[in-house]
């Protein structure tokens, strides 16, 4: 849940009405919640029966083996490297907006300034030994808390109905697809708030008994982070017009909890709880770059990455170009969202969450799921301990959703072409895997090398065990 609630939702509420069209927004929320649920539960098959470091990696890794050797797990660090970073841009401009707030008069120079220093202040500190990182994720998670309940609680002391319950006419119309567009904006809008229940899964070697920790953390997580996002989205409309959030010129389109605070509570309220959202954007942004370089430090190490990746510095043991570089890409993502088009059509936030999406859904959201019955039928010996409830509807309906997000991205966007940025980056990772596998003599230039690395170290007599 820590991973799940950053400033993600104090600065998406606005983008999510603006989705919509109004306070049927939480329409958004609970679409979120159904995906996240439903893909989660691939996760959680995915995780109980390969309970390895990694997640994603190891699942590519083992299913996709057979037939196209170590492509597909290099692409996943690949387009990690492309939309970790887009998400953590997400928290560099949260910080930035909320930072409007206590600075009224900063200009958008100064905004990509303030951005990118806080960037480097982010490697800097990253730039040596890090320990005692669970003690930052608690802290981190107690502000979040601080922040988020405020927020809450300032809503509901000067609550009107009316405002948050009143919906526009037509609000809801299947039929149109102006509606449909809106909706698939609103979807990615809500699975963006949401990542992070997959958490459990990257832990897996480190947890026990996944087969009943890995669904039960999923779910119980979606279904809490969902009940505190519907507070604050309902909360907020009950203070603050739809209309206003709007309004790209209104404080509450940039700062909305800001505004809330400011209206119920009063401006010092206001200032403390900004700051407060300050730091839990800082934390969020330097714990996921923390976490991120490793992703292909990790890949290299193993083999599956260029082998600079898998190089720590020789003092404080960290992977450089791994920081490095997903700082650099932090960074550009920022300032590329920023100076897009206009402002008003296309909120950097909004380029952002489109573009770490559409990377994320082809090799990561749509490959997980087909690994899934891969695996069933090259692995069937494979010990499962949880098998995926009603398999396999829970991966057609995400299948389904991830194809909502990605198909409508453009039109959503227009202007801003995600589907065609997200293929590209795909096609240049594949034509760096032909170069990274010419030099290392892998698959097309060299034998698959097949290692069922979890069936090998599992007992004989292991049965496998279907829940579905």
């Amino acid at each position: 849940m820590s991973q799940m609630c950053g400033i993600g939702p104090f600065v998406t509420i606005p983008l999510m009405v603006g989705a919509f069209g109004g306070p049927q927004a939480v329409v958004g929320w609970i679409a979120g919640a159904v995906l996240a649920l439903v893909d989660g539960l691939v996760w959680a098959e995915l995780g109980a029966s390969l309970p390895g470091a990694g997640g994603t990696y190891v699942y590519l890794r083992e299913a996709f083996q057979y037939r196209s050797g170590r492509l597909m797990p290099f692409l996943f660090v690949w387009t990690a490297m492309l939309f970790i970073p887009l998400i953590m841009s997400t928290g560099v401009q949260g910080l930035v907006q909320y930072l409007a707030y206590l600075w009224p008069d900063m200009t958008t120079g100064q905004g990509d300034i303030v951005g990118v220093a806080v960037l480097a202040l982010v490697v800097l500190l990253l730039w040596r030994k890090v320990e005692n990182i669970g003690k930052i994720t608690v802290v981190m998670w107690g502000v979040m808390i601080v922040s988020v309940t405020a927020v809450i609680l300032a809503s509901f002391t000067d609550f009107h109905p009316s405002m948050a319950f009143t919906w526009p006419d037509h609000a809801i119309e299947l039929t149109h697809g102006q509606f449909w567009i809106g909706f698939a904006a609103g979807l990615t809008i809500g699975i963006y708030d949401y990542l992070g229940y997959n958490t459990a899964a990257y832990l897996g070697a480190e947890v026990k008994n996944p087969g009943r920790v890995m669904p039960r953390a999923i779910i119980f997580s979606i279904i809490a982070i969902m009940a505190v996002y519907l507070l604050m989205q309902i909360g907020v409309l009950g203070v603050i017009p739809w209309q206003d959030m709007l309004d790209p010129d209104n404080i509450a389109a940039k700062s909305v909890a800001s505004a809330v605070l400011e209206q119920t509570w009063g401006k010092g309220a206001a200032r403390t709880v900004t700051v407060l959202i300050l730091v839990t954007a800082f934390a969020s942004v330097y714990a996921g770059l923390l976490g991120g370089s490793r992703v292909p430090y990790d890949a290299a190490r193993d083999g599956m990455f260029f082998r600079s990746f898998g190089k720590l510095h020789p003092r404080h043991g960290f992977p450089v170009v791994g920081l490095v570089s997903m700082g650099a890409i932090t960074a550009a993502g920022f300032l590329f969202a920023r100076h897009i088009g206009n402002a008003a059509e296309h909120p950097p936030l909004t380029v952002l969450i489109t573009l770490l999406t559409s990377v994320m859904v082809i090799v990561q959201a749509l490959a997980q799921i087909a690994a899934v019955t891969v695996l069933r039928k090259r692995q069937p010996g494979l010990a499962r301990p949880y098998g995926m409830w009603l398999y396999p509807l829970p991966g057609i309906v995400a299948a389904i959703g991830w194809l909502v997000i990605y198909g409508y991205a453009d039109k959503a966007n227009p202007g801003v072409h995600p589907i065609e940025w997200s293929l590209a980056w795909v096609a240049l990772g594949c034509a760096a895997y032909l170069i990274w596998s010419k030099v290392e003599g892998a698959w097309p230039f060299g034998p698959k090398e097949i290692r069922e690395a979890f069936l090998e170290v599992q007992p004989a007599d292991t049965v496998s065990t279907q829940a579905g």
